[in-house]
Formats: C-alpha cells, sequence, structure tokens
C-alpha cells in the first residue's frame, strides 16, 4: 500500500470536538425565512438568524454587544449607576446657573435703578 492510501485508511472521521472547534475557529451562519400563508395571505414570517463562533472571531468580524448588555456584565450596571450620578449632577448644575442667572439678573436690575436715581439728583 502507498503511503497516501494507508494515510487515508486510518485517518478516523472528525468527532465533535473537531467539529465544534472548526466552527468556532470559522464561523457558522444559519439564515432562514419561515412564512405561514393562508390562501396567499401571509399570516406570520419568522427570519432566523443565527451566528455560532467563538468570541475571539466575533470580535474580529466586529461583534461586541455582551460588553454592553446590562443582563451580562457588572461593567454595565456601574456604568448605568455612574450615568444616573452624572445626570443628577447636570440636573444639580444646570439649576444652580438658574439660580446665578436670575440672581444677575436683579444685580443688573438694581444696579440700572441705582444709577437711574444717582444721575436724577
Amino acid at each position: 500500500m502507498s503511503s497516501e492510501r494507508s494515510t487515508l485508511i486510518t485517518a478516523r472521521p472528525p468527532g465533535l470536538v473537531d467539529v465544534l472547534d472548526r466552527i468556532l475557529d470559522k464561523g457558522l451562519v444559519i439564515a432562514g425565512d419561515i412564512k405561514v400563508s393562508l390562501a396567499n395571505v401571509e399570516l406570520l414570517t419568522l427570519q432566523i438568524r443565527l451566528l455560532v463562533c467563538s468570541i475571539d472571531k466575533a470580535e474580529q468580524i466586529g461583534l461586541n454587544w455582551w460588553r454592553y448588555d446590562t443582563n451580562l456584565t457588572t461593567r454595565a450596571e456601574r456604568a448605568e449607576a455612574e450615568n444616573l450620578e452624572l445626570r443628577e449632577r447636570l440636573a444639580e448644575l444646570e439649576l444652580e446657573i438658574k439660580k446665578l442667572a436670575t440672581a444677575g439678573e436683579t444685580v443688573t436690575t438694581v444696579t440700572r435703578r441705582v444709577k437711574g436715581k444717582r444721575r436724577r439728583t
């Protein structure tokens, strides 16, 4: 027997681990549409899009939604708490600016009145 033939004979079929390793390394996309119609009237349409790959592969193709999903990460919880804190601080600062603007208008009005009285005397 030739060496090529003996290699083919002794080679075992790929196992589940080999198949999963290849799928996670390369990625697998399953796409399909299911339509339910009755008398040419479409009642239901299901569009299925499934991507199976490793996290490294997903990041290579630009998918990283799990990093920001509040149900999956504690970082998102911290970011959400910080966001709430910043919104509260912003509201406080806006209120303070309004108070200062109102106080500034009052001072300007009083100053104009005082200057107006001084000019008359």
